[in-house]
């Protein structure tokens, strides 16, 4: 269920601001988003994983706050990478 090295440096190619950008909210949004999607797809064939639920939960709850922090700084950007990933907000 981890994200591969290449599938992480696509990831971080496609969202980042500058070549060497690794830790803007974007990018960790994006991170996330890609982990919250292959995790409910594990937990739609293993519906009594319990464990990785709360492990989906927590991940929703960070990406919510960055998401929520990214709207307060950078509307613009806010807007940009909803539509970017297909979030519903």
């Amino acid at each position: 269920m981890a994200l591969t090295k290449e599938v992480k440096s696509s990831i971080i190619a496609t969202h980042a601001k500058s070549a060497n950008d690794t830790g803007s909210t974007e990018v960790q949004v994006a991170l996330l988003t890609e982990r919250i999607n292959r995790l409910s797809e594990h937990l739609a064939k293993n519906r009594n994983d319990h464990h990785s639920h709360r492990g989906l939960l927590v991940l929703v709850g960070k990406r919510r706050r960055l998401l929520k922090y990214l709207e307060q700084s950078n509307k613009d950007a806010y807007k940009a990478l909803i539509e970017k990933l297909g979030l519903r907000k």
